[in-house]
């Protein structure tokens, strides 16, 4: 069984942990655990559907906190060290979403800091990789749900 490195607790006690992966030398397993549940792993899915109840709570601030993540997604590095560090993630830069937190299943805290190691993970195993940053600009660009669904389950 892989040992389990805690990297963050969410105000939620969300615990968002990292494993060591098997793609890579520093490739790792993004995983959480909500209090009183088994060890979950994210998927884009995930982060694309609570960011469409988001988007349909307030549209505007979706839309900015998509931005965030590409901006984020641009300055991105391939992580040389296990367990990773954030590399555009803290809980004071993602403060002005709050209010995004009254929709969906997920806080903006949680969603920014799994963003954040979901995307180091990709950009470790896959350093020219560009279907992450496609699926966001898409949902930011308000391409149609079927698109960016299937964008986001995409697996090849």
């Amino acid at each position: 069984m892989n040992k389990s490195t805690l990297i963050y607790k969410t105000k939620d006690n969300i615990e968002i942990i990292v494993e060591k992966g098997i793609k890579s030398k520093y490739d790792f397993k993004v995983r959480y655990r909500e209090p009183g549940k088994h060890i979950r792993t994210p998927k884009h899915i995930h982060l694309i559907i609570d960011l469409y109840m988001k988007k349909d709570f307030d549209r505007k601030l979706t839309l900015e906190l998509v931005q965030e993540f590409l901006n984020i997604l641009e300055k991105m590095n391939v992580s040389m060290v296990f367990p990773p560090s954030f590399q555009g993630f803290s809980k004071e830069k993602f403060e002005r979403f709050s209010n995004l937190d009254k929709a969906g299943e997920y806080s903006v805290e949680f969603l920014a800091a799994i963003f954040d190691l979901i995307m180091i993970q990709e950009k470790t195993n896959y350093p020219n990789g560009t279907i992450n940053k496609k699926l966001f600009e898409a949902f930011l660009n308000e391409k149609d749900i079927f698109s960016v669904v299937s964008a986001a389950t995409f697996r090849g």
